[in-house]
């Protein structure tokens, strides 16, 4: 928590400014354990014989500072025993202390001063229970120096003890050891802070308390009592191991060569179709030299829009065999968008089977028929080509906050970097049996495609349909004897489903998770059936400016039951470090942004001059390129790294990266509305299935379908936001900023008109004012109201009411359950109201 805790004359504001400024009761940098005792422990810490002596104010300051510094933000709150004049003894009070970054460390002291001189507020109980309320818990410090020479007050109380039990779950003390030494001493709950951490505080307390007293000009911004004690340590977590050595190389020059050793090995299959790595190297041949003489350069950009099939493998490899960059877009995204996506990348060729692509007439738009009727009927290997493993292999565009995507231009090198790093560790090999789930404009399809190719496995297209039906994919998986898949976190809960459901286990020996956080909890069934010594499951956590991956968790049984948010440690090659706002490394359990260097950080992106500039820097430690991810993690004492969210508007869902400044910008250009908010909501915590995108504005009329009606003519399907709700104005904070928190609740889809044309055998009986229908029509009705938590009539249209494609995909399990007829996932797309789909099922 942030803000300002200036003193007010209104005692219940201050103590409310102060809940909301005091630490939480279990900070994410004290790596408090979860479970287990809970009764004290101590740690202490001798104080050099020439440290300074001050009263109580100046250690309260001192230990703010560096509170602040650890939560990141620019004013803390610190429960401390201080003088009582009036009274003539000591009280607890809860204060705050202000480390801007612009002010000194005396300026700090002294507006701490001033602050108890206009009167601090009591630890009463009223506000001990504010506390708990808040989930917070201010930690404590008492001065027990009760040396006489030190004329500081009660010096008289040579026997005195500040407490009998610590009075917060952290206390800090000054005090007096047996032997007349002064120490800092630190009581603690296990709960809140683990035992090195513990040390490690009264170690930066030291530090900024001497520097307070010595040097008070210092600015707050420059107090980093960690820099020396942690500094060689930190360098050391940086980086897991050195990259394995691999000849660098271009993508298709380095499958070319296995197409070689091994030409009648299969490498792609898709449905009935199976190539083999010879056909597919002599096929990729023919149309690069098509597409060469049809004027591709080296240099250029091609587009690449088609559905996952062989077809799309063969043009991807043929365009990198052209010397050229791919740049893969979604037939299902909107035309503004491959528009938008067409003029950005300076397209001149795209590739697709879509009808009505909107290119353009300055863009040539062919199918892989035609350019096929471009190709020679016999070549010798691939065109010549100056292209090196240092130039651009794709181009992936990812949502952007100016409201436009952005792409992320990425080397032939990283991806044979990335494979360098992987291959031995997971024991990628020719025997291998890949899946590729994802559109190929999902930067995770680069993980599938070429690392399936690039270490001799086979690979296995999965049809549109099958990917969104977990039952056959399921039986895909079988009858194909996949051994390694890649999959978002969202995505595999259904695969359990399925297994838990009765199928038998699918013979994965790797499963690989990214796009989205893990809770790990959600493996336990699967680990039931898949012992470890089975089936390793690796948590990744990546970017598309870092060529998909940088770190690996491998989860156990124990990971899962520890509900651990651990993604491991840096791929070989790659490094991870955690800063604060001036870029500066942050030591072990501190949260900040991650920064990612090494073999995977992207070239740069492509027309955007200043962003690059701004998130791909040098590190001024290491002199290596480095990327600022604007993701906010923190570093465990073992140098594993764990993902804590963002720290802007980015969020994401079901493996999409979305910039909610980009849905927003879409919903402005709206001429009806004024102003617009986009929130990223989750009806149940621990069920990624119910997250959903909510949209607020402020507009003329309250015709909302239409404003979402029209936001999806401009944003691909997963960003257009389920819910639209009108509002007078927008809530905002005393600072002006929106305040999510007093945004009412979504409002629901209006119920649709009813289609006349149904028969009335496809209308639910329970559906209000309609007639008596049949039990398919009425399972239908409780499914979905089941899966959706909202009402439902029989002509509302599933995905209005909030329904997404996981929400669809448990319909599917639901209706299994029950023992009755399911309906497939294309015909909940293709008939999204419950009187279509029972229509449908009574024809």
């Amino acid at each position: 928590p942030a803000g300002a805790c200036a003193p007010t004359a209104d005692a219940a504001r201050q103590a409310a400014e102060l809940v909301a400024c005091a630490p939480a009761a279990r900070p994410a940098w004290g790596l408090g354990r979860a479970h287990g005792p809970d009764e004290p422990e101590v740690r202490a810490l001798p104080l050099p014989a020439d440290h300074p002596v001050t009263d109580a104010v100046s250690w309260t300051t001192a230990l703010g500072v560096v509170l602040a510094r650890y939560e990141g933000v620019r004013t803390t709150a610190v429960a401390a025993l201080l003088p009582d004049e009036a009274a003539g003894g000591e009280h607890l009070a809860l204060v705050p202390v202000t480390a801007d970054g612009g002010n000194t460390l005396g300026t700090a002291d002294k507006e701490l001063r001033a602050h108890l001189a206009a009167g601090p507020a009591r630890c009463t109980g009223e506000l001990r229970g504010a506390l708990t309320a808040a989930g917070a818990a201010p930690l404590g410090l008492v001065l027990a120096d009760r040396d006489p020479a030190a004329d500081l007050p009660g010096a008289e109380c040579a026997e005195y003890r500040p407490f009998q039990r610590p009075p917060f779950p952290v206390t800090v003390t000054v005090e007096r050891g047996p032997a007349g030494n002064r120490l800092l001493r630190c009581d603690f709950s296990p709960r809140t802070l683990s035992a090195g951490i513990a040390g490690r505080l009264l170690r930066h307390l030291r530090e900024a308390h001497r520097t307070l007293v010595e040097a008070p000009e210092t600015p707050v911004a420059d107090v980093r009592p960690w820099e020396e004690d942690d500094a060689e340590r930190l360098a050391a977590h940086r980086r897991s191991a050195p990259l394995p050595s691999f000849m660098p190389r271009r993508v298709d020059t380095a499958i070319a060569a296995i197409a070689a050793a091994r030409p009648d090995a299969v490498a792609v299959c898709h449905e009935r179709t199976r190539l083999t790595y010879g056909e597919l190297d002599r096929r990729a041949d023919r149309l690069a030299h098509a597409l060469r003489a049809l004027g591709v350069a080296g240099s250029d950009r091609v587009g690449v829009c088609l559905d996952r099939s062989a077809e799309l493998i063969v043009t991807l490899l043929a365009v990198l065999k052209a010397g050229a960059t791919y740049v893969p877009m979604d037939p299902a995204y909107p035309e503004d968008r491959l528009a938008y996506t067409t003029s950005d990348a300076g397209l001149t060729t795209v590739l697709t089977d879509r009808a009505g692509f909107p290119g353009g007439g300055t863009v040539r738009v062919l199918s892989p028929a035609e350019l096929e009727e471009h190709a020679p009927e016999r070549c010798d290997g691939p065109p010549p080509s100056d292209t090196g493993p240092a130039d651009p292999a794709y181009v992936i565009y990812t949502s952007g906050s100016t409201g436009r995507p952005k792409g992320v231009v990425v080397p032939h090198v990283n991806v044979l970097s990335l494979m360098a790093a992987t291959a031995d560790d997971f024991a990628l090999d020719e025997d291998d049996t890949w899946t590729l789930f994802h559109s190929s404009a999902f930067d995770f399809s680069v993980w599938e495609i070429w690392g399936c190719l690039l270490t001799g496995g086979r690979l296995v297209v999965v049809p549109y349909w099958v990917s969104r039906s977990p039952e056959d994919f399921h039986r895909l998986l079988r009858e194909e004897r996949v051994s390694v898949l890649s999959q978002t976190p969202s995505a595999f809960a259904h695969l359990v489903e399925v297994e838990r459901d009765g199928a038998d286990a699918a013979p994965v020996r790797l499963v690989v998770f990214g796009g989205e956080g893990l809770d790990p909890r959600m493996l336990l069934p699967w680990f039931d059936r898949h012992p470890e010594s089975e089936c390793r499951v690796v948590n990744m956590y990546g970017i598309t400016e870092t060529t998909v991956h940088v770190t690996a968790q491998t989860v156990t049984r124990a990971e899962a039951l520890s509900g651990s948010k651990s993604v491991g440690h840096a791929l070989p090659g790659w490094s991870v470090r955690v800063a604060d706002p001036e870029g500066r490394t942050l030591p072990a359990g501190v949260a900040g942004e991650i920064r990612v260097g090494g073999a995977g950080v992207a070239a740069h992106y492509l027309n955007r001059p200043e962003l690059t500039a701004e998130r791909f820097l040098t590190d001024p430690r290491t002199g290596e390129r480095e990327y600022r991810s604007g993701d906010m993690g923190r570093l465990l004492p073992d140098g594993r790294l764990e993902h804590l969210g963002r720290l802007d508007s980015q969020v994401k869902l079901r493996g999409f990266r979305i910039e909610l400044d980009e849905i927003r910008s879409v919903l402005l250009d709206d001429p009806r509305v004024t102003a617009a908010a986009v929130v990223l909501n989750r009806a149940d915590p621990d069920d990624a299935a119910t997250a959903q995108l909510d949209a607020y504005v402020v507009m003329d009329g309250d015709d909302t379908a239409s404003v979402r009606q029209r936001a999806s003519g401009f944003l691909p399907e997963y960003m257009v936001p389920s819910t639209v709700t009108a509002l007078d104005r927008m809530p905002l904070t005393t600072n002006g900023k929106l305040d999510t928190r007093r945004l009412p609740a979504p409002a629901q889809a209006a119920p649709a008109a009813p289609a006349p044309a149904a028969p009335a055998s496809a209308v639910p009986a329970s559906a209000p004012g309609t007639p008596p229908g049949d039990a398919f029509a009425r399972t239908l009705l409780d499914v979905w109201a089941e899966v959706l938590g909202v009402p439902v009539g029989p002509d509302d249209n599933f995905f209005d009411l909030g329904g997404n494609s996981l929400l669809a995909m448990r319909v599917g399990a639901a209706l299994r359950r029950r023992g009755g007829p399911t309906v497939a996932m294309r015909d909940l797309y293709l008939r999204p109201t419950i009187r279509q789909l029972a229509a449908d099922h009574a024809g």
